[in-house]
């Protein structure tokens, strides 16, 4: 599988290509204790010409000025849809020329097995006042309103050319020193145990699922997590509010403006840096899951020295490269055990047709194939700093 069928294309214009230019008129963005709450909802199994009388109703109960607009001025499209949420563009002709654009995220099914929505929106309103994502307009029963991103979703290939990722990094360190009120207590652990206890108790009614899902031993999957955390815990690593999703499709960027957005902080909570990069570079497998393209040292000392220092990139010091390649690539692993564990918990739950069993064992292959070299990278670091 692949980011693609993960995760959904964000806020924005779907697909490549240049981004369109922003309307002159936009859309006001309430302060965030001002931001309106609808008890309305929306089935998202609904073919969307019997979904647009509701989106419409939400966008002018949740979207300022657009209250006393006509329903014939408003128009919809799809701009993506997978897993996690369904996104739709609403516009609206306002009578002067211009066409002002939200989006409307519709939560998909299950999906609260595997998201926090409640820690999600929390952090909305202070990533978005930091200058992350997509502003909050409104929430609704089953998902919420935001505004709309004039941007184009990168691919994976654009995450590996060089000043990309350099602007990556550099955001992703931004988006590191944000503050986000409540318990700073890293919640990889907990959310990793917790998908644990939901995947191992699963049962299929389809036999062949049931047989190969049969095949798997949570014995060693959780003896697995636990050496792996003890191990972990001795490097130390920085706790940060991590974005723990920071695939293609959750990164765009303006080409007129040469802005980089991130985007979709469904995932988003504290956690470890080294871990949020790891799962960064994982994504550089692309659509394919070919972790061939994992990026080599270079690549990586690359991205942390424009992580580490942004505005000093060639200042950085070796120590400090090298303990964060040591963090990265053993929290690798815990990217692997992550998303294998949720994709089990997908296979059950999810309505898409996709072979998500597949994809737990695809991922716990490379968990196991890169196990012994993150293993020993780590526990060299850790000898070494202990002479």
């Amino acid at each position: 599988m692949g980011s693609e069928g993960r995760s959904w294309s964000g806020t924005a214009v779907s697909g490549g290509g240049r981004a369109e230019e922003k309307p002159a008129m936009a859309v006001v963005a309430p302060a965030p204790e001002d931001v309106p709450v609808s008890d309305a909802s929306v089935d998202i199994a609904l073919p969307l010409p019997e979904m647009t009388p509701h989106i419409i109703g939400i966008c002018k109960d949740l979207v300022r000025g657009w209250s006393s607009l006509d329903s014939s001025r408003f128009s919809i499209e799809t701009v993506s849809g997978g897993i996690t949420n369904l996104l739709l563009k609403v516009s609206v002709e306002d009578g002067t020329g211009n066409k002002p654009a939200v989006t409307v995220r519709l939560y998909g099914p299950n999906t609260d097995l595997v998201i926090d929505r409640k820690r999600e929106l929390q952090a909305i309103p202070y990533l978005s006042a930091a200058g992350f994502g997509a502003q909050l307009l409104g929430t609704f029963e089953n998902g919420m309103v935001q505004s709309f991103i004039y941007a184009r979703t990168l691919t994976p290939s654009d995450m590996k050319e060089p000043r990309i990722a350099a602007e990556i990094a550099k955001e992703l360190h931004r988006f590191h020193q944000v503050d986000i009120p409540g318990s700073k207590k890293p919640q990889l652990w907990d959310d990793i145990f917790k998908f644990l206890k939901k995947a191992s108790v699963l049962e299929f009614e389809d036999n062949e699922k049931q047989k190969r899902y049969e095949t798997i031993s949570f014995r060693e999957i959780r003896d697995e997590v636990k050496e792996l955390k003890d191990l972990l815990d001795l490097l130390h690593a920085p706790v940060v509010f991590a974005h723990n999703d920071l695939l293609s499709g959750n990164l765009m960027l303006n080409d007129l403006e040469e802005k980089l957005y991130f985007i979709d902080f469904e995932y988003g909570s504290y956690s470890y840096r080294g871990y949020d990069i790891a799962n960064h570079f994982n994504e550089y497998a692309g659509y394919d899951c070919d972790y061939n393209l994992y990026p080599d040292k270079n690549s990586q000392y690359h991205f942390f020295r424009n992580y580490l220092q942004p505005d000093r990139p060639s200042e950085v010091q070796v120590r400090d490269l090298d303990t964060l390649y040591v963090e990265t690539n053993t929290y690798r692993l815990a990217s692997h055990i992550y998303w294998a564990l949720w994709a089990l918990i997908q296979a059950k739950v999810s309505p898409i047709d996709f072979d998500y069993l597949g994809y737990f064992f695809l991922r716990y292959k490379e968990y196991k194939k890169q196990r012994e070299s993150c293993f020993s990278l780590a526990q060299l670091h850790k000898a070494r700093t202990l002479n």
